[in-house]
């Protein structure tokens, strides 16, 4: 099996940590090498000892720019005692810049993958700085043998008809790593005692303003019939002060960190339904992505609660399942859980249980399968025909 050099953009993501134990259970070998986001914060987790390149600041563009040109000309020193990979992964754009000054110091013989999970917004600007920025990523994605993403929409929206990558495309979606055959009963419904508030979880990576002001404004015109529950890691950058704005509502609640995939059933379980909706880029990368949460709110038994005309709809209408509204003002929701019986959402839930739960997780052999691509490219770096053409797209573990 390879060895992997993976180059992570954020080491306190807990979504490095899901990476780097997906590949390690499909058994490749790996050197981890990043930026820490923000001076105070620490490695996701209880993944092994990283190489630091640096520390990058959220919503600070230049700032970042800077910390990689300066990891750049610092590199040969800080991986003077790592292992020659035979295949390096880039997380998002800022670190395949990274990637070709690692290839470069290694002999330049190195297979390089691009993965992106999000599109950035200054890609997708019109202006003179969007096609800047798609030039960069062009320019820096050259030599890549493979590009990486989440979702179709990202390759139907964004890399076929804007970037200007030419490399083939494997889709490995957010599913939930499942390293150990997760029993969950799914099939059991949980519905609010007697009176009690319907209660919806919004987990994961909290980044979402719009989110916010729409799920306090909606839980108190609802004046306890709703309860928002709340758990992740708040993008403090995007926020006024976050956790002033949550402590001000009464009918919303923030629980703090957890650990993923280990908490995922503990805190999925409390709640019947799940917000998987999502306005960071709204309109763009937004509408076309599918997030964590989808599937872990489907594994674990929490109604997904979406909205019409995004991908995440698309997914969801396809197997019949969820709760899709067609817009987020406060009055459409609040007709959405007024009108909510403990009879409808046991439909919803039944519909959700009735699925095959293996669509919603990547297990060992998944995990196998993924680096056993990447050892192909580490096999032949210079040849691609082993994979598709630049036009399409390779799924990894996806059940339709």
């Amino acid at each position: 099996m390879p060895h992997i050099l993976y180059l992570a953009h954020d080491l306190a993501d807990p979504a490095i940590r899901r990476r780097v134990l997906t590949l390690q259970a499909g058994g490749a070998d790996l050197t981890l090498a990043g930026f820490r986001r923000g001076s105070d914060s620490k490695v996701a987790g209880d993944i092994h000892q990283p190489i630091e390149l640096g520390v990058t600041e959220d919503a600070r563009f230049l700032q970042r720019a800077t910390a990689v040109a300066k990891a750049c000309f610092t590199l040969s020193t800080r991986m003077k005692s790592a292992k020659k990979p035979d295949v390096i992964i880039a997380r998002n754009l800022e670190m395949l810049a990274v990637a070709q000054r690692a290839n470069s110091l290694f002999g330049g013989d190195i297979p390089i993958v691009y993965e992106c999970l999000d599109i950035h917004r200054l890609l997708l600007r019109t202006d003179a700085l969007g096609r800047v920025m798609r030039a960069a990523e062009a320019r820096l994605g050259r030599n890549v043998q493979l590009l990486v993403t989440s979702s179709p929409a990202f390759v139907e929206n964004y890399f076929r008809p804007l970037s200007g990558l030419d490399a083939p495309i494997l889709l490995v979606e957010n599913q939930v790593l499942d390293l150990d055959g997760i029993e969950i009963a799914t099939s059991i419904a949980r519905p609010p005692a007697q009176n009690a508030a319907w209660k919806i979880g919004w987990f994961g990576a909290l980044r979402c303003r719009k989110s916010l002001d729409i799920l306090s404004r909606f839980s108190r015109a609802m004046d306890g019939k709703v309860e928002v529950v709340l758990r992740g890691r708040p993008a403090y950058s995007e926020f006024n002060d976050f956790d002033a704005l949550v402590a001000a509502e009464p009918h919303l609640s923030f629980h703090g960190a957890y650990r993923n995939p280990e908490d995922l059933s503990g805190i999925y379980e409390n709640v019947q339904f799940s917000w998987v909706i999502d306005f960071f880029e709204e309109g763009l990368n937004s509408k076309w992505l599918l997030p964590n949460r989808l599937y872990e709110s489907c594994r674990f038994g929490a109604v997904p609660l979406t909205l019409e005309g995004t991908e995440t709809a698309r997914f969801l209408k396809r197997r019949g399942i969820g709760v899709i509204v067609p817009d987020v003002r406060v009055e459409t929701l609040c007709d959405t859980f007024q009108t909510m019986t403990t009879e409808l959402y046991a439909e919803s839930f039944s519909g959700l249980a009735a699925q095959d739960p293996a669509q919603w997780t990547f297990d060992r052999a998944d995990c196998r399968g993924l680096v056993q691509r990447l050892a192909i490219l580490a096999a032949s770096p210079r040849l691609t025909p082993t994979f598709p053409s630049p036009t399409a797209t390779t799924r990894v573990n996806l059940h339709d």
